[in-house]
């Protein structure tokens, strides 16, 4: 399936990296964690990406122009560093369209700006691309086949410190708990979708709002319950915390790697 990457917002809440390169391109270790998300689907055999650009999307055209393979592969090097062979290769079967749509373009105008290049295919993956994630991309799949929905989401347990506050009008507190134990759910931005989606969809409008608003009435949403690994990077703490993650040696979204935690049999970091 096609993979549509959602790579254009402004990404204020980083603002120390926004102002000069866009949210995916924030790195994680020493690839950008849009790198992360597309070797997550490429795992699950969906190499062909369109990417949605928008805000300095020059910079996501450039690092791709001038890949360096040799930072993610093992390889041999010889004349003196004037030829190296690879031993394996990151992106070699990619087939990655990039899509100028647009500075302030929603999700939803975004999505519709890349409809000539979904095509016709039945069925399309698509991702907000700041967030990482171990889900059974098979599985979310197969529910969505099985349920005959046009739409599909991820929901997972929102991650923070925060509790859930029960309350009564007038402010009585009924309960309070924490968030890891509330049993809530969030989109966690990983989508099966349709090619029907675009019948559900009016200019103008984001994805998960009034296009959604009409799956329901017409029984077509279905979430696909995570209960594993998942995280987002809107702020900088968020990043540290991949970041931690990562030099750890046990990066939970990390499973294209011969094992967990390594790359190319290699430990991260």
């Amino acid at each position: 399936m096609k993979v549509v990457l959602f790579c254009g917002g402004l990404g204020l809440r980083l603002r120390d990296y926004s102002h000069t390169i866009p949210k995916p391109m924030v790195p994680v270790g020493y690839r950008p964690i849009m790198w992360h998300v597309m070797k997550y689907y490429a795992h699950f055999g969906h190499n062909e990406f369109i990417l949605c650009l928008g805000h300095q999307g020059h910079v996501i055209k450039e690092y791709f122009l001038e890949y360096n393979e040799a930072l993610s592969n093992d390889f041999v090097l010889t004349s003196g560093g004037h030829d190296m062979k690879l031993l394996s290769s990151d992106i070699h079967n990619w087939k990655i369209t990039f899509v100028d749509t647009g500075l302030q373009a929603c999700i939803g105008e975004r999505l519709m700006a890349v409809r000539e290049h979904i095509g016709d295919d039945e069925m399309f993956l698509a991702n907000y691309t700041d967030g990482v994630s171990n889900i059974d991309l098979d599985a979310m799949i197969e529910l969505a086949k099985a349920r005959d929905a046009v739409a599909c989401f991820a929901g997972v347990q929102p991650n923070g410190s925060f509790h859930v506050v029960n309350a009564q009008d007038d402010g009585t507190v009924s309960n309070v708990v924490p968030l890891a134990a509330s049993g809530l759910q969030i989109n966690g931005g990983f989508f099966v979708l349709r090619n029907e989606i675009f019948d559900y969809m009016r200019p103008g409008e984001d994805l998960v709002e009034a296009p959604f608003y009409r799956l329901i009435e017409a029984d077509r949403l279905v979430a696909y319950k995570h209960q594993g690994f998942w995280a987002c990077m809107d702020t900088f703490k968020e990043k540290q915390v991949l970041d931690d993650f990562y030099a750890s040696g046990q990066a939970p979204w990390m499973i294209w790697a011969k094992n967990r935690g390594q790359e190319n049999g290699h430990t991260v970091g």
